[in-house]
């Protein structure tokens, strides 16, 4: 999150804007904006709805669940349900018409796109 906020000045430049969606309440979701010095828009997905609407939602099995609890991650207060599901990491690039343009998704939640695909994307978008 962190790495897209270095950019965010190009990828304003470029008419662009940054979102991120997180299943974490509201109230976390504005959290951890500020923890992070975010000058972006976190944006709450109760119930990982558009999450699940781009395939990415999966369950946490009961085993995975009993290290969350032993560890003190409770993840139904953050999510806000008793769910116990979570979405993949993904990155998007949507155009103005809804149309995905780049899309980068990896089950190691510590890969993310690089933050230059995402500059190059927007400036070739902006070439037409």
């Amino acid at each position: 999150m962190r790495a897209y906020q270095k950019i965010l000045p190009q990828i304003r430049a470029l008419g662009a804007a940054l979102v991120a969606i997180s299943p974490q309440t509201p109230d976390l979701s504005q959290a951890t904006l500020l923890k992070n010095f975010l000058e972006y828009e976190v944006l709450s997905d109760l119930g990982n709805g558009v999450a699940r609407q781009f395939g990415l939602v999966y369950s946490l099995a009961a085993e995975m669940r009993r290290i969350y609890q032993g560890l003190g991650v409770r993840l139904p207060e953050y999510n806000g349900d008793e769910s116990w599901e979570l979405p993949l990491p993904g990155t998007f690039v949507i155009d103005q018409g809804g149309v995905i343009r780049l899309a980068f998704v990896d089950a190691d939640y510590t890969n993310r796109l690089e933050p230059a695909a995402i500059l190059d994307t927007l400036r070739a978008l902006q070439m037409g």
